[in-house]
Order: structure tokens, then C-alpha cells, then sequence
């Protein structure tokens, strides 16, 4: 369990956690009001003007931050230090509470048992605690105490003792808790251990030693975000702890903030390093089936992003391909073989959801593959149905697999009469109506079949591998059924919206490459699923078997 918080830590102050706003002030901006700042308490004498420290070197920035954030020490946050009373107190001073180490439980302030010490009443204030105060353990024989950022995140009466180093910031700059967040994390505690100063046992650090650690600062509302999210998970994390097990939705938010740091990577070499990261914690993620179809479904993700396998430099681009693919859809309509279709808008930088490797393309589905529905014969006339030889596909016979069978057969004589079109083996069909149970499902022909009017088919097209574009279609199923949603009236989708819809191209070498990785992944995904399935029947029949003997 302590992997897991330390994964969360990890993902939170690296920008990983929540998604970032674009209309969020970017941390620079922030950066500057603070120089403002400083610079007129400067002139007004109220603080002098510290040494300049040295500029953060590319050795010293250990991952690469999102564009809104900054990299910086934590002196450019102007903090206000101050070091604790002494715990002997002053003679004749006035009795007031005073906050040692033992009154710091989990990183936060505990009135449970605390002490008092007199102390000068013109020091009081001086020592005071106020909420969003950092007290930083400043001295003790344990590695793991010295350095900790403790959180005063209530109001109390009470100064604090010399173990502490007060560090307050302003609350416009950065969000105290943020920052407390942030020194639990594995690579602060590093830098922190790494300042250490150790005489006779005991360990220190100084005022100087925190203002040089630097971090990761976010947009302000993005702190926020962070620390919600942090409690959030935290909170699961306890109650898995607690329980052993979290309940289905606990747990089917903690696989979905996890998942989807991976499907946040921008490259293969960073999805493995977010890959390894994840992976450490299947044994608490991957023990339901559902958390394995959500994995599922991260795989499709990444594979249609082209971070499932390694670009080749040595594949024809997606861009020559593209144009071979529009020279044979110009010989098709030239012979009379299929339609010229109404030009399709030009994709624009909003419908592109993610970067594309090099060497790929967008598309529109319509511009590279000839698609169409079909039609249901007259139910009138029992001879279009009544022994029925020839597939015809409906929506109930789509399962996002392969299509070699049909709940329902037409007769030679409805595919003639109602000019039904035969659609090849390969033919990726999507399902268009039927409610949001049903709209988007897919499935792949087996076998030459005929369709009607609620399916929509893209048949195999030169060029473009079916299993990656079933892969594709699998993925953007979401996104259709919540434009179906959207409408009042006649909620589904049609030929025309599907046609519209943007695709990533990659070289066609590239897509028989991650076809072949998904069907190999997709294959250890349902070999688990069906030993965790069968686990859970065993656990119901033992359970079972056990009140009936009780009984």
C-alpha cells in the first residue's frame, strides 16, 4: 500500500494526476507577480534582498513538467522562516501551549496531549502558529522525521518549540496543503536527506537547506485540483487498507485515475516509464474482471495513439499511402463502381484529440473508406423470411467481435428485390440505432453478409488494415453515444456522422504491427479475466455450499 500512495505522490507533483486547463494563469505569470511583489518590499525596506541562488541546471530537473508549470526553488515563494522558541521557556513569561514533535501525528497537528511552557508575551506573536503553516522538523535522530513538512491545517492557540523551522507562504502564490503534498513525495525526501547536516547522532537542517529544494509549481487552480484529487485517492487507499478490498465504484475510480497516466504519455518511451510504474500495482488493480476490461480498453487507447509499438523510419508514411489510397477511390468512381461523395470539411487543430507520431495522418473515415447501410425487407411478406438462406446483420448480432453468424436469415429473393448489397468478409459494421446500450457496438464479417438499415458498414479498403480499424472503431465508441445523447430527438447516429469522423493513419506496416501487439495483449486480458471470473464462482459456490450446510 505504501507503493500505491508513493505512486500517487509520484503522478501528482509531476503533472500527471489531475488534466491541466489551458485557461488556467500559467505558473510564470504567477512567477512574476511574486518578483512584483518582492521587489516593492525590497524598496519599502520591510525585507532584504537575499543572495541570488543558482539557476536550476538541466542535471537537476529530473522529468519533464507540463507547459503551464515551472520549475522552482522553493526561496522564490518569498517564504517567511522562523525557528521555534526554546522549550525552557522564560522566566516570569505568561504560560501558553507549545507544539513538539510528539504533537505531530501523520503530518498534521494534534492537541491530544500537548504542553506549556512560559514565554515572553512579546514573543508570543512571533512564535504564534496560524493556519496554513508549514512546521519543518528541524532536528531528531531519524532520517525519516528530519525535513517533514507538517501542516497546520486548523486553527490553534499554541507557538511551536525549536525543533520546528516555521515556514509560512502566501496563500496567493501556492496552496500550503500543495506544498505539504509535495515534500511527502519520494524525490523531495531524496534532496532533503541529501542536505542532511549530522553532529553527534543528530540530524539537521536549516533555513537555507529548505529555500534551495526546488519542485514543480502549477497554475494556482491547479494546486487545487491536485490536492482534491490526492485526498481523494488517499482516502481509497485507506479504505483498501482497512478492508482489504475497495468497493466496485472505489475501486473503479482508483483503475481509472492509474490507467490513465498511461494513456497520457506522449511517446513509447514514456508510456514504458509510466507503464513500469502501474504495473507494480496490478496485484491490487487487476483483481476484479471489470478493472481487466478497463485495462482493455487503455490498450486499445494507446494503440491507436502509436505508443504501443516503435515507429520505423523505414515505413512508407502514412501520407503516401493516403494518396494511393484516393488514386483507387478516383479509378472506382471513374469505372462506376462507387459514388463520388459530398466533399468532407477539411479537419481542423480542435478535432485532432491527441499528437501524432511521425509518419501518420488524419483522416476522415468517409475520405478513405466507401461506406453504407442496408435496408429491411418488407416483414409483410413471410417469403423474404421463411426459410431464409442469405446473413443479414442487425445491431443484436454485433458483439465487438468477429460476425460469422446471424440471429436471423433473409431469402435469396429479399436480397434481389429490396437490391440488398452484399458486404465482404473484413467489413468492420457499427451499429447506428438501438439506445446506448447498442449505439457504436461493432463487429467484423466473418463471412459475406448482407445488413440493414440500423448498421452501418466500412468495408476492407487497400491501404487500411481491418483489424486496426476495428481497433479505431472500438475506441471512438464513446464519443458516439455521447453525440447521440445530445439529441432530443432521434437519438443515434448515421452514416454521415460516421463518415465525418476523424481517424489517425499510420503506415500501413505500423498498423499490422499493432494489430498483431493487441490481439497478444487483448489475449492475456481474457485469460485473466476468465481465472478471476472463475475465482469469483468459487468463491460464490463455497459460499454456497457453506449456508446450506449451516442450514
Amino acid at each position: 500500500m505504501a507503493r500505491l500512495r508513493e505512486l500517487i505522490l509520484t503522478l501528482a507533483v509531476q503533472g500527471k494526476l489531475v488534466p491541466q486547463d489551458p485557461g488556467d494563469e500559467p505558473a510564470s505569470a504567477l512567477l512574476k507577480k511574486i518578483r512584483t511583489e518582492k521587489d516593492r518590499l525590497i524598496a519599502m525596506g520591510k525585507i532584504k534582498r537575499d543572495k541570488s541562488l543558482a539557476e536550476i541546471t538541466e542535471e537537476e530537473k529530473p522529468f519533464g513538467l507540463p507547459a503551464s508549470w515551472a520549475l522552482v526553488r522553493v526561496n522564490e515563494l518569498l517564504p517567511e522562516f522562523q525557528n521555534g522558541a526554546s522549550s525552557r521557556g522564560d522566566v516570569g513569561g505568561k504560560s501558553v501551549t507549545v507544539l513538539r514533535l510528539a504533537d505531530i501525528k501523520k503530518r498534521r497537528i494534534s492537541l491530544a496531549d500537548t504542553r506549556q511552557i512560559p514565554i515572553a508575551e512579546s514573543d508570543i506573536l512571533k512564535y504564534q502558529v496560524q493556519v496554513g503553516d508549514i512546521l519543518i522538523t528541524r532536528v531528531n535522530g531519524s532520517a525519516d522525521i528530519v525535513g517533514q513538512f507538517n501542516l497546520c491545517d486548523t486553527a490553534v492557540d499554541a507557538i511551536y518549540c525549536d525543533h520546528f523551522i516555521r515556514m509560512r507562504v502566501s496563500n496567493q502564490w501556492i496552496e500550503p496543503t500543495y506544498l505539504a503534498l509535495v515534500s511527502e513525495s519520494s524525490l523531495m525526501r531524496r534532496r532533503i536527506k541529501e542536505l542532511f547536516i549530522t553532529t553527534a547522532g543528530q540530524k539537521t537542517v536549516n533555513q537555507g537547506h529548505i529555500g534551495s529544494l526546488q519542485f514543480g509549481l502549477p497554475p494556482f487552480a491547479e494546486q487545487t485540483r491536485i490536492v482534491a484529487r490526492v485526498e481523494e485517492l488517499m482516502h481509497l487507499c485507506d479504505a483498501l487498507e482497512a478492508k482489504g478490498q475497495l468497493e466496485a465504484a472505489q475501486h473503479a475510480q482508483l483503475v481509472s485515475t492509474l490507467l490513465g497516466t498511461l494513456t497520457d504519455s506522449d511517446s513509447p518511451a514514456q508510456l514504458a516509464e509510466n507503464w513500469q510504474r502501474v504495473a507494480s500495482h496490478f496485484d491490487l488493480l487487476l483483481d476484479r474482471p471489470q478493472a481487466v476490461d478497463a485495462l482493455e480498453q487503455t490498450i486499445l487507447q494507446l494503440a491507436v495513439r502509436g505508443l504501443l509499438v516503435p515507429q520505423d523510419p523505414q515505413d512508407e508514411p502514412a501520407s503516401a499511402l493516403l494518396q494511393k489510397i484516393r488514386q483507387e477511390k478516383d479509378r472506382l468512381i471513374a469505372q462506376g463502381q462507387i459514388k463520388r461523395d459530398k466533399p468532407l470539411p477539411p479537419i481542423s487543430e480542435d478535432e485532432q484529440p491527441f499528437a501524432l507520431p511521425p509518419g501518420w495522418e488524419w483522416v476522415r473515415m468517409g475520405d478513405v473508406l466507401d461506406g453504407g447501410s442496408g435496408t429491411t425487407p418488407l416483414r409483410a411478406r413471410t417469403d423474404y423470411f421463411a426459410d431464409g438462406t442469405e446473413m443479414w446483420v442487425k445491431t443484436t448480432d454485433l458483439t465487438n467481435g468477429k460476425v460469422t453468424t446471424c440471429d436471423e436469415l433473409i431469402t435469396k429473393a429479399a436480397v434481389v428485390e429490396n437490391r440488398l448489397k452484399y458486404f465482404p468478409a473484413g467489413t468492420v459494421c457499427v451499429a447506428m440505432y438501438g439506445g446506448a446500450g447498442t449505439i457504436g457496438k461493432s463487429g467484423v464479417l466473418g463471412v459475406s453478409s448482407t445488413i440493414n438499415q440500423s448498421v452501418f458498414a466500412l468495408p476492407p479498403t487497400e491501404g487500411i488494415d481491418v483489424g486496426f480499424l476495428h481497433t479505431y472503431v472500438i475506441t471512438v465508441r464513446s464519443q458516439w453515444m455521447s453525440f447521440a445523447a445530445g439529441l432530443r430527438k432521434d437519438p443515434n447516429i448515421n452514416g454521415q456522422i460516421i463518415k465525418k469522423m476523424v481517424m489517425p493513419l499510420p503506415p500501413l506496416a505500423e498498423q499490422s504491427r499493432i494489430v498483431t501487439r493487441v490481439a497478444a495483449l487483448r489475449q492475456l486480458c481474457a485469460d485473466l479475466r476468465e481465472r478471476l471470473s472463475a475465482s469469483q464462482s468459487t468463491q460464490a459456490q463455497l459460499a454456497e455450499a457453506l449456508v446450506q450446510e449451516v442450514a
